[in-house]
């Protein structure tokens, strides 16, 4: 379920990253003086916001997780970030544009927006997996339970969490991806 929310940070933090440095060149209707501290204002209220909605929500559907059946669709961690970036490219694409394009007037805010949302996601992952390690259980959500775009693992159709044990699947907690041991 983290693997969900971390889908998005790096695309987000990336778009936004390449936003503010080229919008970071033009002096725009404000110029860069208010432009880059307006933007490194937004950075961190949009990784606030990001990180600390809708705890309650994860709270509440991670306290009453089930363990996993053998009928429950569990995926990958690849496939889940796959589907993800796929159901949401054109929105990615769309909140690249609208940053870059706000750097004529308030050069790099927006991009540093982007970013900060991408941070925030980051945050809420690691704060996913805090909780994950805590109780020693992986939280999954239901590939059906999932929108039709990859996303949305507190959203109506999130009915509950599975768990599983902290070594099941390829996935660590937070979302990261699982270390092996290096073979010889």
């Amino acid at each position: 379920m983290a693997v969900v929310v971390r889908a998005g940070a790096a695309p987000l933090w990336w778009c936004g990253v390449f936003a503010a440095g080229i919008g970071a060149v033009p002096s725009g209707v404000t110029g860069r003086g208010i432009g880059l501290p307006a933007g490194a204002a937004l950075f961190l209220v949009g990784a606030a916001v990001v990180a600390l909605t809708r705890r309650r929500r994860y709270t509440t559907l991670a306290e009453g997780a089930a363990r996993a059946g053998k009928h429950d669709l569990l995926q990958d961690r690849a496939v889940t970030v796959r589907n993800w970036r796929r159901g949401h490219r054109w929105w990615l694409l769309l909140a690249f544009a609208v940053a870059l394009g706000s750097s004529f007037v308030v050069p790099a805010a927006g991009g540093m927006l982007l970013a900060g949302t991408g941070t925030g996601l980051w945050l809420k992952a690691a704060w996913l997996g805090r909780r994950e390690r805590a109780g020693e259980l992986l939280l999954w959500l239901r590939v059906d339970w999932l929108d039709r775009r990859g996303g949305s693992p507190a959203g109506k159709a999130a009915k509950g969490y599975r768990g599983t044990g902290i070594a099941a699947g390829d996935a660590a907690p937070g979302g990261t991806r699982r270390r092996t041991a290096a073979r010889v």
